[in-house]
């Protein structure tokens, strides 16, 4: 199978904890230089910068909501390192609420959910494409959830919002291609602390009634995304399950 060379430059957005921080290293060890996005938790971005391999990486703060913030990240890109070859959407948030609680989905949860998760990525991929052009076997890697498939999430909002990422990975693939490949990483029930309230029991108990009856770790959804980016050179527009079977 073709595998792409590491990606020189890569951008990870929730790269201070979770999923973003195991990519992040995953990243790093191939090689890459890593830009580790983070909101509002700098010290915590350093942190990960510090314990990456190599050298050259830096922690940006970059607020997926606010097109300032973010077309200030693209020109710290630009400056310090002139292309970008990868970029991982993870940054994002969920508030808790009961799928069949309707009234409790406030329209002002509903809108920033839809925000962060949905508009937050496409605003990035907008913003980065030029920089992404420029690089050699560019890869778009957007983390979605199972909640898109299955209808079942931390909220409706949420759930709906990564339906619309999954779609827009399917769209973008189209319009971004050939110089571009754009995929979703689709994972469930992930043993982060993304999900306020949520318990490992929670978790474990959940797992063991999966087909392969295990807790999904960041790492394991990072490594499908780095399989996306250096492996998956003939594929594009397509999501990826990691989730244990939970689709089936």
């Amino acid at each position: 199978m073709p595998v792409l060379p590491a990606p020189k430059v890569a951008l990870v957005t929730g790269g201070n904890s979770g999923i973003g921080k195991a990519t992040a290293a995953r990243l790093a060890a191939l090689g890459s230089t890593v830009v580790v996005g983070y909101n509002s938790r700098q010290a915590q971005a350093e942190e990960v910068i510090s314990s990456l391999q190599g050298s050259g990486h830096i922690a940006l703060r970059v607020a997926i909501e606010d097109a300032a913030s973010i077309s200030a990240a693209v020109k710290t890109v630009e400056d310090r390192y002139g292309r970008l070859d990868a970029l991982v959407n993870s940054g994002g948030a969920t508030t808790p609420v009961p799928v069949a609680d309707l009234d409790k989905l406030t329209d002002e949860i509903f809108d920033r959910t839809v925000m962060i998760n949905l508009r937050g990525p496409f605003a990035m991929i907008r913003a980065f494409r030029p920089l992404l052009e420029r690089g050699e076997g560019a890869a778009i890697v957007n983390i979605s959830s199972i909640a898109a498939r299955t209808g079942l999430g931390s909220s409706l909002a949420y759930l709906s919002a990564k339906a619309g990422v999954d779609a827009l990975t399917i769209a973008l693939a189209k319009v971004l291609a050939p110089r571009i490949r754009v995929f979703s990483v689709s994972p469930a029930g992930v043993d982060t602390d993304f999900v306020p309230g949520r318990s490992r029991e929670q978790l474990v108990k959940t797992a063991e009634k999966l087909p392969l009856a295990h807790v999904t770790t960041p790492d394991d959804v990072a490594r499908a995304a780095i399989a996306c980016i250096v492996s998956l050179t003939s594929s594009t527009g397509i999501v990826v399950p990691v989730d244990e079977g939970r689709h089936l």
